[in-house]
């Protein structure tokens, strides 16, 4: 049985990678900071290492250092999995047989591939075609899933509700669970068990507190044949299922403000962490110049659709620092014009423009297939407007006057979810 190492200081991480190895029949050891690692690279002599670049009590360099020192341990691969490195320090370890440099957040199927090339072990995923996103927005976790279900990702799910849980604060959520356009049937009754109990146990969350919005059948079915889901509520309706979850009666004094509050709204992180691993796979590529799991920022292509000379002026200046490369269209028949599949990575797109709207815009790229993540900018913050913009796979909306830090979050959470 193959021997791991795993130096990282993240608790969670550790023990998601550990058990995710464990179950490919890897024996793991974990080291909690650099003066742990070291010692235990001496006593269980790993077949591979795997550690994080930045470490307390001893720092990678001198561990690897260590370890090109001592013969039992020198010829053992090292792979690093950490936050962005600049080019000194990538070139400073190169000489210690590190094999392999992934940045979180971490790409799992890359990773496993690596782990198999690197020990000689065919390593298997589960490759059903899926994609999970999950974020916050105010105290409400939304969990978008389309075209299918994959263990794999199912399980990253589990320990991305965690970390998000801790950076957020947020220990109960209510849960919107969003499968629209899905297809499910007896065959997805074993999966789609594991992605419920994985969120009723991870988020301590109370079933009447999550809603899935869907349209297939079979989950009705499936809940009505489960005591133990009793209280989770199937709807087809969004307006319906963020009414329940935000506890507002249709009566409601100020109704829409309210809900358009609450949806909108974005709760900063308490914690200042980079999150560590990626729900979408490496393989997911649609084009071979699409960003990998060593993303660079700077190479981001991002489209301004706005009439507003203001409005331009405030984006490209709050993101001038950014080496992102910014194109300003004036209207949304001008941008078409210039769009092609995968052409850019963000879309900022205002409404209400001459021409040719928002609304149009979207459906436009709705038609030909284009899924670049979009931003809403718009004054307009009514719950039919926002729920129209929602049903598009609109990321995020933002309502004028635009606040530049909320624009930073908003863009930043939108490309590294880029699928």
């Amino acid at each position: 049985m193959k021997k791991i190492l795993i130096i990282d200081e993240s608790a969670l991480f550790r023990q998601y990678l550990a058990g995710k190895l464990t179950e490919q029949n890897f024996q793991v050891v974990e080291a909690h900071n650099g003066l742990d690692g070291s010692l235990k690279m001496r006593s269980e002599l790993p077949d591979l290492v795997i550690m994080d670049y930045y470490l307390s009590r001893k720092s990678s360099l001198d561990i690897l250092k260590e370890k090109k020192a001592n013969p039992n341990t020198a010829d053992a691969p090292v792979v690093i999995v950490s936050s962005k490195i600049d080019k000194t320090k990538v070139l400073q370890i190169a000489g210690y047989n590190v094999k392999k440099l992934f940045s979180k957040p971490l790409k799992i199927d890359s990773f496993l591939h690596t782990m198999s090339e690197l020990l000689g072990v065919e390593l298997k995923i589960d490759d059903t075609p899926c994609i999970i996103e999950a974020h916050f927005n105010d105290d409400i976790l939304f969990v978008e899933i389309a075209r299918g279900l994959n263990r794999e990702k199912m399980e990253l799910l589990r320990y991305k509700i965690t970390e998000l849980q801790e950076l957020y604060g947020i220990r109960q959520p209510r849960i919107l669970i969003m499968m629209s356009n899905m297809e499910l049937s007896a065959k997805d009754q074993e999966k789609l068990s594991f992605l419920l109990n994985s969120i009723l146990e991870h988020t301590n969350t109370k079933p009447k507190h999550i809603k899935i919005l869907t349209n297939a059948a079979y989950v009705r079915e499936f809940l009505a044949s489960r005591d133990d889901l009793e209280g989770i509520e199937v709807t087809d309706s969004l307006d319906k299922a963020m009414d329940d979850l935000l506890g507002i009666k249709p009566d409601q004094i100020a109704h829409d403000e309210v809900v358009s509050k609450k949806l909108l709204s974005s709760t900063a992180p308490k914690r200042e962490r980079e999150e560590s691993v990626h729900l979408r796979f490496d393989s997911e590529k649609v084009e071979d110049d699409e960003p990998s799991s060593e993303y660079s920022w700077g190479d981001a292509r991002v489209a301004i659709v706005d009439d507003d000379l203001v409005i331009q002026e405030l984006v490209k200046t709050v993101f001038t620092a950014t080496g992102w490369k910014l194109e300003v269209f004036n209207n949304g028949m001008e941008f078409t014009k210039n769009l092609k599949q995968d052409s850019f990575d963000l879309v900022f797109l205002d409404l209400l423009m001459p021409e040719m709207n928002g609304f149009q815009v979207l459906q436009f790229m709705k038609q030909q297939h284009i899924t670049t993540p979009v931003i809403i900018f718009s004054a307009l913050s009514r719950k039919e407007t926002v729920s129209k913009a929602v049903s598009y796979g609109v990321r995020s909306y933002l309502i004028k006057p635009l606040k530049p830090d909320q624009l930073l979050l908003k863009a930043a959470e939108a490309i590294n979810m880029h699928f």
